[in-house]
């Protein structure tokens, strides 16, 4: 199978992660600079990824198009790519819900073929390993497969329904960051009544319990403003399958408190702690 160019739409922390693993089978990565922020130009520079100026330039020589944006973003940008006949195979790798990612390979269909995806676990930098689970017609997901072979991005083909991969990320997302946020506001609820540490001691009794890594709450009030939009999706996904929305929901505004520190690496637990609170 010949080497393929590869356009990723947009090299975020995730994205130009996943992007610069892409790059070891691939002829160029490329990814459009036009109206990017410095920090992304500044990233994508890192990660080596080869710039170009319009999306256009990026369709017109990319076999393979991978979409790793914030959630709110992805039909809008699916909708971009499909205005341009873009013909080849587009990874919508997004942390959406399963109608949404349906909605997509329909808008891009019949000229490109999507493939379904979603990454577990942390950008693949250091020792990191996410995976990237697929879904979709068996030839394109093999391509993804063959793109990712003796990197750190780990795939694993669920099938060849489009909805599956998003469906595994957003269950996952679901418990994993929710129960985050409910750090947040147990920590919290202690720290008001001065018995924060104490309840650090409790729950360090037990190995598996988050509540024993307060200094997490740090990170999450970080990345609230991406967890936020997910933890929407996956309501979404649970209102489809007849299932209670609501808990979901709740999170969400809550992390909708910590929107303003979007990736400040700075911010410590008291000032997340702090933020929660209403004035």
């Amino acid at each position: 199978m010949e080497q393929p160019t590869v356009g990723i739409l947009h090299p975020g922390s995730m994205g130009a992660a996943v992007a610069a693993c892409a790059a070891t089978n691939a002829v160029a990565v490329l990814w459009c600079e036009t109206g990017r922020s410095t920090a992304s130009v500044e990233r994508a520079a890192r990660f080596g990824l080869t710039p170009v100026a319009t999306l256009s330039d990026l369709l017109d020589r990319s076999d393979i198009v991978i979409s790793l944006c914030p959630p709110a973003a992805a039909e809008d940008l699916a909708r971009d790519v499909a205005a341009h006949r873009f013909a080849g195979v587009y990874v919508e790798a997004n942390a959406i819900n399963p109608e949404r990612a349906q909605r997509i390979a329909a808008l891009l269909a019949p000229d490109a073929t999507v493939v379904d995806g979603g990454v577990v676990g942390s950008p693949p930098v250091g020792r990191k390993t996410p995976t990237l689970y697929l879904s979709g017609p068996a030839d394109a997901t093999a391509r993804i497969e063959a793109l990712f072979t003796d990197t750190a991005v780990q795939t694993s083909v669920l099938g060849t329904e489009v909805g599956k991969a998003s469906a595994l990320k957003l269950s996952y997302a679901s418990f994993q960051k929710t129960s985050r946020v409910l750090v947040a506001l147990a920590v919290g609820m202690a720290r008001e009544h001065g018995v924060d540490q104490e309840l650090i001691e409790v729950a360090s009794r037990r190995t598996d319990s988050y509540l024993s890594e307060p200094q997490y709450v740090a990170k999450t009030a970080a990345r609230a403003w991406r967890w936020g939009p997910e933890l929407e999706e996956a309501a979404d996904a649970l209102v489809a399958a007849g299932l209670p929305p609501e808990m979901l929901r709740a999170a969400a505004s809550t992390l909708a408190r910590w929107h303003e520190v979007k990736d400040d690496g700075e911010l410590t637990l008291t000032d997340a702690l702090d933020r929660l609170v209403q004035p």
